[in-house]
């Protein structure tokens, strides 16, 4: 499973990153997100999965 970011809808609430801290960061300039890295680790896809639901932007998608 890959995961995105979508820089351009991403607004900050930090959701996925609060649901799963391993595959988010927040970028120190605007404190947006982003992937940590683009395959999701085995293991992890549920927590990709919530973090997509969870985004109040829909700014998370799978690839």
């Amino acid at each position: 499973m890959k995961i995105a970011v979508d820089a351009a809808i991403c607004q900050g609430h930090t959701l996925c990153a609060m649901t799963a801290p391993g595959l988010f960061r927040l970028r120190d300039e605007d404190g947006h997100a982003e992937v940590v890295d683009e395959e999701v680790p085995p293991g992890q896809e549920s927590l990709a999965r919530d973090a997509i639901l969870t985004c109040p932007e829909q700014a998370i998608r799978s690839l």
